[in-house]
């Protein structure tokens, strides 16, 4: 089987993803791959890598909690289930009826292990095809402190053994060089191997290590390849999930400075996964991205400002203690001020809401200017309405737009007005209660209650 692969041809990869665990560290009704970095999945941030490789088949080996997995991958991968779980190796197997019939390449991962970066997979496929044909390619890393890890004993870049750490010597425990539990083979390899490995070891699992030294004691050759401690780190607690959270925040926010932007205290600034940020963007400290967001060149977002699916266009302004929410659009120019908050709200090039303002449902033409404390009141308790707003209409301060209603071009709603009738074109809308005037009337009624005061108190 072959497939294409950036204008060249090769073998055809699959995937399979280990993601069976029960994940009892995380203390959460929610599988541990499926918590979210930077507003995304652990998991969907691994398929995504994966994807880049257009592999032709990939399997979600699942056991407890399958059902959340098979709702986040919606039906992206097919699931394979792992019950009893009986170890790594066991694992595997599972996915071997997802692979029938497939004779490509296959790469081993790890739902918890979320940042391999898609070159990394690459150099992994490109060692198993190499001229002396390793049998099994093992993904390798050196940590600061090697803790736990299983090791890998190599000469060269050639495997001699894999040993789990509860059953390795002193000696291999001294080696620095420890498995990633990623790996690579052919499948006609793989399930072959995975058919020899026995339970025979501490604690009495199969393990997918032991692949590597079956083919050993065949004489056929395994081969490693090394990689950044920080692209293997797995996720198996509250903590680790944190830690991985700050390291991709680190990232985004060095991509974001290389690529022209200005954070003024890059580590107040959050992003998330999909953040687009243009050049000479400037962002103010302790602003926060949900997922959908992209901000055109030049836009200025100032602090303490929380935006999320929403676009910003070049030069458009944005807070201080703005919340843009999901359906925002901002064309050229366009200025957002200080507590005021949109929903589905599109703003032309140009219009502005400066200060104390809630659009929601609305459309804002170009120029226009939307005055403090004005509310679209976009809902009945039952169903959302809309509400428009001409070109370079003027909303006068403390105004009620009841939707649905329409504003027209050049319209002026005085200050204070409840708008329940559309407006037209050029009008001016004056929507308040008659004034009346009492003389002397307050006077008359502090006297009259200062005295009764006092005589409560005289009692």
């Amino acid at each position: 089987m072959i497939c294409w692969h950036g204008g060249g041809m090769s073998n055809a990869i699959a995937a399979i993803i280990l993601a069976a665990g029960k994940g009892t560290r995380m203390k959460s009704d929610l599988h541990k791959v499926l918590h979210p970095i930077a507003g995304r999945p652990m998991l969907l941030h691994l398929m995504a890598s994966v994807d880049a490789l257009a592999p032709v088949k990939k399997v979600v080996v699942v056991g407890d909690k399958a059902d959340q997995i098979e709702t986040a991958l919606a039906g992206s991968a097919e699931l394979a289930i792992q019950d009893p779980q009986l170890g790594t190796g066991h694992a595997v197997q599972q996915a071997e009826a997802g692979l029938a019939g497939f004779e490509g390449d296959v790469l081993i991962l790890y739902g918890d292990v979320p940042f391999v970066p898609t070159g990394t997979m690459r150099a992994m496929i490109d060692r198993l095809n190499a001229p002396d044909a390793p049998v099994v390619v093992v993904l390798a890393f050196e940590p600061a402190d090697p803790l736990q890890y299983g090791r890998v004993i190599t000469e060269g870049d050639r495997v001699v053994k894999m040993v789990e750490h509860k059953d390795a010597t002193d000696a291999e425990r001294a080696v620095r060089l420890c498995n990633s539990g990623l790996m690579a083979a052919k499948a006609r390899d793989l399930f072959a191997l995975l058919s020899r490995v026995t339970d025979d070891n501490a604690a009495k699992e199969y393990y997918l290590v032991d692949i590597v030294n079956i083919a050993n004691a065949d004489g056929r050759p395994c081969a490693v390849v090394t990689t950044d401690p920080r692209d293997v780190a797995g996720i198996n607690s509250r903590a680790e999930l944190a830690e991985a959270e700050a390291q991709w925040q680190a990232f985004k926010r060095e991509e974001a400075m290389a690529g022209g932007a200005s954070l003024k205290a890059p580590d107040t600034v959050w992003f998330s996964w999909d953040t687009e940020v243009g050049r000479d963007v400037t962002i103010e400290p302790n602003v926060f991205f949900g997922p959908g967001v992209r901000i055109a060149d030049g836009a200025v977002i100032r602090g303490f400002s929380h935006i999320e699916g929403a676009s910003i266009g070049a030069g458009c302004e944005v807070g201080p203690f703005a919340r843009l929410r999901p359906g925002t659009i901002l064309d050229e120019k366009a200025k957002i001020g200080n507590f005021v908050e949109t929903k589905k709200a599109h703003l032309g090039k140009g219009a502005k809401a400066n200060h104390l303002t809630y659009l929601g449902d609305a459309t804002v033409g170009a120029g226009a200017n939307i005055g403090a404390g004005t509310i679209t009141c976009n809902y009945d308790g039952y169903f959302k309405y809309q509400t428009v707003i001409g070109e370079n209409a003027f909303i006068g301060s403390n105004s009620a737009l009841v939707a649905p209603v329409r504003i027209g071009r050049d319209a002026i709603v005085a200050a204070g007005s409840a708008v329940t009738r559309n407006v037209a074109d050029g009008e001016l809308r004056l929507v308040r209660g008659e004034q009346f005037v009492k003389p002397g009337w307050a006077d008359r009624f502090h006297d009259a209650m200062r005295k009764k005061k006092a005589a409560e108190q005289g009692k």
